[in-house]
């Protein structure tokens, strides 16, 4: 678990979305750690879907999949993303 909490703590500045998640939480009033042991396990969430679908995780998939169920994740707007 410590391996996947170093890298969400790396991901935040990497991935919109995470970044999203990460402010969210804070805002939310949720300690640092407590941020990034959520954030592992929604990475970890993803990477076992990757892994069971034999899929290679894209960001854009990911981001058009929060978009779809109305995640609040999401804040680029759609046309960025098809580029």
């Amino acid at each position: 678990l410590s391996n996947f909490v170093e890298w969400a703590a790396h991901s935040i500045t990497q991935s919109s979305w995470a970044e999203a998640y990460y402010r969210q939480q804070r805002a939310k009033g949720c300690s640092y750690q407590a941020t990034l042991r959520a954030l592992a396990f929604k990475w970890i969430r993803i990477v076992y879907r990757c892994w069971k679908t034999s899929t290679v995780y894209d960001e854009k998939t990911y981001l058009l999949a929060l978009t779809r169920r109305g995640s609040t994740l999401v804040e680029a707007p759609m046309e960025a993303l098809s580029s």
